[in-house]
């Protein structure tokens, strides 16, 4: 049965989708590399003959003959790029008897060393969730600082269309990787509307691959991957629109992202048909050259009716990869769908209103409103098998804490990066199942049943589990009032499905599957447990009439193997003295990092200029090039930047630090991310809105304002010490906040 777009899902969810979508950018790195090779439509030749013979030799083989003395033979018509190389016209040249050697020739990875890791970008400050304005955030700073910006992955966002002229999309933007299957054309422009409702593809198109460095809204987070989209949401959508959809020239794309799936009404259980079923197969065996297409999926949008995405059959697959949602002072979101399904998560939006995420926006807008779940980092994964297997080990293992809401825990790029220059891939999956015998049960109140399982022979030994499906057909008077769980050999309880007060629906579950991933690593062998429960009236009944256990892994010792790195804090750094960082990192805060944070630039210190430090930019600057104002790059929130002096200048009404400090007169605070205290409180509470730009207060009958680095009573008394823009006012009574343009405050 076709699926159906979720509208609030649409609202809700598009954070989580980049978030994992940029975090596979990487996906393509072959084994054990650094960074991935982009080969391109043209070879260096060396022949045993001279230049005419060479143009001969080139026009053979449908080839231009560009130079000497080693010939550059090029063809117009093969991929420009691509991430694997051309097999066929490599052969050509083997078996020619003149061609002495010859080489496809690779995207070389260069890059100034003067530019920031930071980017540019006016709106960049605003991207709280990638540039250490919360802690942790995705790290995906260090994931840029080691060369991954997604360059030679290709991506498509599964949707209702994307602005493909946007101005900070039109830069990556690929066509192969774009069709409408709504109209049937390849243009993937959205239809306009007096309601604007399809604008989610060109957010979430924005959110993963917005150029960077362009003044120009603020940067994806995968910004140098080539991005596209398909139109297939806006219309009717059936069985064969998704298969279509999914299986978009998978020779190409590298990765799939959608957010679309059954009604998270909590009462709907459906899942892909036989369509698009066989296209997820097909994809995850076939696609990206046998490597395995990869599809993100986010885990569902009906947390407000107490939804289970273990109901929905595109995110309980085990060929996708589900994605759940945190806010960013770590609480789920009130939209989000917890199940055993999901295998990570990522921030959708902060806890205020007005702190979003930004993207593009139709009409070559740029907005700061968007919210969802589609914000993450380049990730460096393998294949289809290899994005989970990579993923998991990272956030935990066996005998790991793991959550129904957010899986094994936040998506960590940097952390992924490290770990995917040392990944050797896994060995194939096999796949072991168990029905289990003297069905059929009557439920009752509650029931239990019980099954050895022994995963052995050639083709079904198993020693670390991926992968759980519980395959049940059963009959219930009321569908939702119904708890399932599994229980490991191990002792590993994962629940299957909690209580859905809205299902009210008799008809059970007739050979569905539900999925779990809380069992990763565990060895299957020995006695699974199932067990179901009444939570509603006592009078339902119901039979079991059929368990079916399939178990995924593989026949090795993953964690044994692998030489983790240890678990920590997700941070970009190593603790260590900054006189001991070498030369490929910076000092910072008696830390060592791979890159300058905002608010700080890198340069040579010691006595031979050897170390690098980061060091401070000029109060007025968000990123900077030196310390002076003239250096700036970018500006917070309060300033504008003047491009021809490399300046960022203050809104009117706001005065300048060299013109607070000449006086020590009292000061206005004009930050966003103040906080406050009320009249006898000692609790901070937030300045919002940042048009509030003007703030006085009383402290002990003086006027006292502050600004950045300390704030001062009018006698130069030292009140409260001020860094990095947080202003910490507690324990000042009579603080109060009005609006600009009133009277002072008496």
């Amino acid at each position: 049965m076709a699926a159906l777009p979720r509208p609030l899902l649409v609202l809700t969810e598009a954070a989580v989708m980049a978030a994992v979508v940029a975090a596979v950018v990487v996906a393509a790195a072959p084994l054990g590399s650094a960074e991935p090779h982009v080969y391109l439509s043209s070879w260096a030749v060396r022949v045993a003959v001279g230049p005419r013979e060479a143009q001969g030799l080139a026009r053979r083989h449908g080839l231009l003959c560009l130079g000497q003395p080693y010939y550059h033979f090029k063809h117009r018509g093969t991929r420009q790029k691509a991430l694997s190389r051309h097999w066929g016209w490599n052969m050509r040249l083997t078996k020619e008897p003149k061609v002495l050697w010859f080489e496809q020739q690779t995207v070389k990875r260069c890059a100034k060393r003067s530019i920031s890791v930071v980017p540019t970008d006016p709106w960049f400050h605003k991207q709280w969730y990638m540039n250490n304005d919360v802690n942790p955030d995705l790290n995906i700073l260090t994931a840029w600082s080691k060369g991954y910006t997604g360059l030679g992955v290709v991506l498509t966002i599964l949707d209702d269309g994307i602005e493909k002229d946007h101005p900070d999309l039109s830069a990556n933007y690929d066509p192969l990787a774009s069709y409408d299957f709504n109209s049937n054309d390849p243009d993937p422009q959205p239809r306009y509307t007096t309601g604007e409702e399809n604008w989610h593809g060109t957010r979430c198109a924005g959110q993963v691959a917005a150029a960077a460095n362009n003044r120009i809204c603020g940067a994806g987070v995968a910004y140098s991957a080539s991005v596209g989209g398909v139109r297939m949401l806006d219309g009717p959508i059936t069985d064969m629109v998704e298969a279509q959809s999914l299986s978009l020239h998978p020779q190409h794309i590298h990765i799939y992202s959608a957010s679309w799936g059954p009604t998270d009404d909590g009462k709907t259980v459906d899942g892909p048909g036989l369509l698009a079923a066989a296209a997820f197969h097909r994809g995850v065996n076939k696609g990206r050259g046998g490597l395995g297409s990869i599809f993100i999926w986010a885990s569902g949008n009906g947390g407000i009716n107490y939804d289970n995405c273990n109901c929905d059959g595109y995110t309980n697959s085990i060929y996708t990869l589900s994605v759940g949602s945190v806010l960013a002072g770590g609480r789920r979101p009130w939209y989000s769908e917890g199940c055993s399904a999901i295998l990570t998560t990522a921030y959708s939006s902060r806890t205020t209103s007005k702190v979003q995420i930004v993207t593009t926006d139709l009409h070559h807008r740029c907005t700061d409103k968007h919210t969802g779940t589609s914000a993450s980092a380049p990730l460096a994964v393998r294949s289809w098998q290899w994005d989970k297997g990579l993923v998991h080990p990272l956030l935990g293992g066996i005998c790991s804490s793991v959550s129904h809401y957010y899986g094994y825990g936040l998506l960590d790029a940097g952390l992924l990066v490290e770990m995917a220059k040392a990944w050797t891939g896994t060995q194939p999956q096999r796949k072991c199942s168990v029905k289990a015998p003297h069905a059929p049960w009557n439920i009752g109140s509650k029931l239990t049943v019980s099954t050895d399982v022994v995963c052995s022979g050639r083709a079904k030994r198993i020693r670390s589990l991926e992968h759980v499906q519980v395959q049940l057909s059963l009959s219930y008077s009321r569908r939702g009032d119904l708890v399932i769980t599994l229980t490991s050999p191990l002792g590993t309880k994962s629940t299957l499905v909690t209580v859905r007060p809205y299902d009210t629906s008799q008809q059970g579950y007739k050979d569905w599957t539900f999925m779990s991933t809380h069992f990763w690593d565990e060895n299957p062998n020995g006695t699974w447990t199932l067990e179901l429960e009444n939570k509603g009236d006592a009078y339902n009944t119901g039979l079991l009439t059929s368990f079916i256990l399939h178990l995924y892994g593989t026949d090795e010792d993953i964690m044994e193997g692998m030489g983790l790195l240890p678990r920590g804090p997700t941070a970009p750094f190593t603790h260590l003295p900054s006189t001991e960082c070498g030369s490929s990192l910076f000092a910072h805060q008696r830390s060592c990092l791979s890159y300058c944070p905002p608010r700080y630039y890198s340069r040579s210190a010691g006595a031979a200029r050897t170390a690098r430090v980061c060091a401070s930019c000029h109060p007025s600057c968000y990123t900077c090039q030196g310390a002076a104002a003239n250096n700036c790059t970018a500006c917070p929130s309060a300033g504008t930047f003047d491009e021809f002096a490399h300046s960022c200048s203050s809104p009117p009404g706001l005065p300048s630090k060299e013109g607070l400090q000449g006086d020590l007169l009292p000061v206005l605070i004009a930050m966003s991310s103040c906080s406050f205290c009320q009249s006898g409180g000692n609790e901070p509470k937030p300045l919002l809105g940042e048009d509030s730009l003007d703030l006085q207060c009383r402290a002990r009958g003086t006027l006292v304002l502050g600004y950045q680095q300390s704030l001062v009573l009018k006698q130069g008394t030292l009140i409260a010490g001020l860094q990095e823009g947080a202003c910490r006012l507690c324990g000042m009574q009579g603080l109060r906040q009005h609006n600009p343009g009133q009277p002072p405050l008496p």
